[in-house]
């Protein structure tokens, strides 16, 4: 059995965690979640580059922000360290499929792991995949919220400005939804750890065109992104509850 050195683990003042919660990728909706969480009461505690916050309670808890596969991995480690055990990723993607457009959630189902921390988790390649009974449960309140989702694969991949037509028609040809720098090596780590993880991604660009097609500036993006944040965050608390 491998020895390893650094093992995560819950130390000195770190919280006890609830299963349940949120690992938010994008600092600008982390930033908007420690806005709403200090307003509640929330406690913040120290998580490396990113924040976490549980509630006065006991009941939820959320993490971020943990851009690429490496900080969204460490980010994960420690909460489950901590007693993480059913969480919800959320964040943004790329559309890859034409006809899915900006706006529109995209609820992954496996993914393409082209991101380099998944190969130190497994000996073997098995295909990276969200958990089919916490994604359900989600889904079906998103549906009932009135939020349209897709359900499908994405592609993670280290490297953004290497997107090529090429790849693009290649991913569609798997039937690939979007595109993101995280997911698979979060669901590898998830599945080694035996956690559930779940995630929900808002469309914030297109890659399907001839040329990309970007929407996070737009003001319909960041308002439909708040309005996703503000239903994860405040559902999220219910379900734990």
């Amino acid at each position: 059995m491998d020895d390893f050195l650094i093992k995560p683990r819950r130390e000195g003042r770190d919280p006890l965690l609830n299963d349940y919660g949120l690992l938010l990728v994008n600092p600008a909706e982390a930033v908007a979640a420690q806005k709403k969480a200090v307003k509640q009461g929330w406690l913040r505690h120290f998580l490396f580059n990113s924040q976490l916050y549980t509630d006065p309670d006991g009941i939820g808890f959320w993490a971020g922000p943990a851009v690429g596969a490496p900080m969204a991995v460490m980010a994960l480690e420690k909460l489950i360290a901590l007693g993480a055990r059913k969480i919800l990723v959320y964040g943004w993607c790329g559309a890859i499929m034409p006809g899915v457009h900006i706006g529109e959630l995209v609820m992954p189902t496996w993914c393409l792991s082209e991101e380099g921390t998944s190969a130190h988790y497994r000996r073997r390649a098995v295909t990276p995949e969200t958990s089919a009974g916490l994604a359900d449960r989600w889904a079906a309140e998103f549906i009932k919220a009135g939020f349209a989702c897709r359900r499908g694969p994405v592609w993670t991949t280290d490297a953004p400005y290497m997107e090529t037509k090429a790849k693009v028609r290649q991913c569609q040809e798997q039937g690939i939804l979007g595109v993101d720098m995280e997911l698979a090596a979060l669901c590898t780590v998830a599945a080694v750890r035996g956690i559930e993880l779940a995630a929900v991604f808002l469309v914030s660009d297109e890659l399907w065109h001839d040329q990309w097609k970007s929407g996070f500036s737009s003001k319909a993006f960041k308002a439909e992104s708040r309005a996703l944040l503000e239903f994860v965050f405040d559902n999220c608390r219910v379900m734990a509850g």
